[in-house]
């Protein structure tokens, strides 16, 4: 049977075929240390895990609104309130199967086949790929290291043409870590604004910010928010996210949301519910800080090492390590980590051309005493 021409444009996630080898070491009995998945080490919060298990007890596994439980999208309205400050109506959130669904159809509903989405290289991959799998195209504009690997209104402008369908933007940044400044979003929404361009702003990492407070481009106005329960949440298992919609856009994605998926999944939502209990607010919070201890150890441990970084960022679990100095080829240096060292990371081909050969990704997602023991390894790897 023959595949589409959609099917077979799609390219592989990379980092999974570096997640199956390092599983293939473990189980051979290898010690691999997992540097490589955005997925901390934290177990479920105790609330998160009560409340699962409460609505499973009470049997309830049926269909909701397609579009989430009023009951998670009135929680959701009242994390903007209470945490940032903005006022945003429960009917314009679409609680969606992760953060996945949630740019499935936020690319849907901005853009028709043919049509380009411009995004930073570097940048998450799946983004390009989804929009592939719509019929869209992608155009990747490098990001400057001293932009902090963020587009700027200027590039944007300059790149613009009769393809460009929307633009998306990530603060903070897979795989950078880094988070756009205040001024330089406005800049970019005033000037989609001013052409009529829809802006999709992927804020899943928003709550993982360190030394400032979350903030989210609402306060600017109506753009397409992105957002997610597996990072800040930690619910990664769980595939739930949650999407803000400009308003009068919110009926037509419903529509698009009830064909494509259904619903979310019931038992995720009373998960996803169950975060804002000030129990596991507090718990998450803890994390934050745990993970922020754990990048600033990487940072002054990898870099003496020739782990060269343009600057510590600010949000995320990933630190987007400058490795030439090392290396001609990141992807030969993540091989070689995982094979003679037991230690997986990432090299940066997945995020786009422009860093791919000179740069590695790391997350920092593991606990302190293991990230010491990769940073031993690595040194001995390298032999300093």
């Amino acid at each position: 049977m023959g595949l589409s021409q959609r099917a077979r444009a799609v390219a592989p996630f990379e980092v999974m075929e570096i997640i199956a080898r390092a599983n293939e070491k473990d189980r051979a009995g290898d010690d691999v240390i997992h540097l490589e998945v955005g997925e901390p080490k934290f177990p479920i919060a105790a609330p998160v895990a009560e409340a699962c298990q409460a609505h499973i007890a009470a049997g309830r596994a049926q269909y909701t609104e397609a579009a989430g439980m009023p009951a998670l999208r009135e929680a959701i309205a009242g994390h903007y309130q209470r945490t940032m400050g903005v006022a945003v109506d429960p009917a314009r959130i679409i609680a969606t199967a992760g953060a996945s669904g949630a740019l499935t159809l936020a690319m849907a509903a901005t853009m028709d086949p043919g049509q380009a989405l411009m995004t930073a290289d570097p940048s998450y991959p799946c983004n390009r790929q989804i929009a592939r799998i719509l019929g869209c195209d992608t155009q990747l504009l490098p990001a400057a290291p001293t932009d902090g690997f963020q587009l700027t209104a200027p590039q944007v402008a300059k790149a613009l043409d009769e393809r460009t369908g929307a633009l998306l933007v990530a603060s903070p940044s897979n795989p950078t870590g880094t988070l756009m400044s205040p001024g330089t979003l406005g800049e970019l929404y005033q000037l989609c604004e001013a052409r009529a361009l829809p802006m999709i702003v992927d804020e899943i990492y928003q709550g993982l910010v360190y030394g400032q407070a979350p903030q989210t481009a609402l306060s600017l106005g109506n753009p397409w928010i992105v957002n997610s329960f597996s990072k800040y949440f930690g619910l990664t298992g769980m595939r739930l996210g949650w999407m803000v919609c400009p308003p009068g856009t919110e009926n037509a994605v419903t529509n698009m949301a009830q064909h494509l998926f259904i619903s979310p999944s019931s038992i995720a939502q009373a998960a996803g519910l169950a975060c804002f209990d000030p129990q596991a607010i507090a718990e998450f919070e803890d994390r934050r800080r745990q993970l922020a201890e754990a990048r600033d150890y990487l940072v002054s441990a990898l870099t003496p090492l020739g782990f060269r970084l343009a600057d510590v960022p600010a949000g995320a679990y990933y630190l987007f390590f400058d490795v030439s100095a090392l290396s001609p080829s990141s992807a030969a240096l993540a091989k070689a980590l995982l094979e003679q060292a037991s230690v997986a990371t990432t090299p940066g081909h997945d995020f786009g051309p422009a860093f791919g050969e000179t740069h590695l990704r790391v997350a920092y997602v593991d606990e302190r005493p293991r990230l010491e023991l990769a940073v031993d390894r690595i040194r001995r790897y390298l032999g300093v």
